[in-house]
């Protein structure tokens, strides 16, 4: 099979089994509510480069990203919130982009937008977790870690898909 059909079959069936998880068994569970950024960190292993460094990358800075979001919006709601909210927010998320950006000289978070991705994910969340960034941070980081890994096995099984040239 070409790579290029062998790609849509593996990442396919694998949304199907994604899909299904998250509906299902785990939507009761820590991660319930949010298939979406497993699919986000999916993506991210390959806007990654793919193979472990994409897993690796995805996982590293999507969680990083995840954490330094945590921090602003601790940051708004605390110390800042006697600000008006727009401001509150606007500093925190500007000095959180400033840490993802300053942050990228660690080769391990080098990829700003894998950890603007978890950054984002966190914000997200926020609703499913009664607005407390400490209660969204461990889900988020599940379902980073859970899309990251169907990323990896999507590209492995496509890759055994994928006809060989003949020797």
């Amino acid at each position: 099979m070409s790579a290029y059909l062998a790609l849509a079959v593996s990442v396919g069936l694998l949304a199907v089994l994604d899909t299904w998880l998250y509906i299902g068994p785990l939507a009761t569970s820590i991660v319930g509510g949010l298939i979406w950024v497993s699919f986000i960190a999916w993506g991210c292993h390959y806007h990654s480069g793919g193979g472990i460094k994409g897993t690796t990358t995805t996982v590293a800075c999507m969680i990083w990203g995840a954490i330094v979001g945590l921090g602003a919006v601790m940051l708004a709601s605390g110390p800042l919130s006697t600000l008006d909210a727009p401001v509150a927010f606007g500093i925190a998320v500007g000095l959180g982009a400033a840490v993802i950006c300053l942050s990228s000289k660690v080769a391990l978070l080098s990829t700003i937008p894998a950890s603007v991705y978890g950054f984002a994910a966190i914000a997200g969340a926020l609703p499913l977790h009664e607005g407390d960034p400490k209660a969204a941070i461990m889900p988020v980081a599940a379902s980073i870690i859970i899309g990251a890994l169907f990323g990896y096995v999507s590209e492995m099984l496509a890759n055994a898909l994928t006809k060989k040239p003949a020797a």
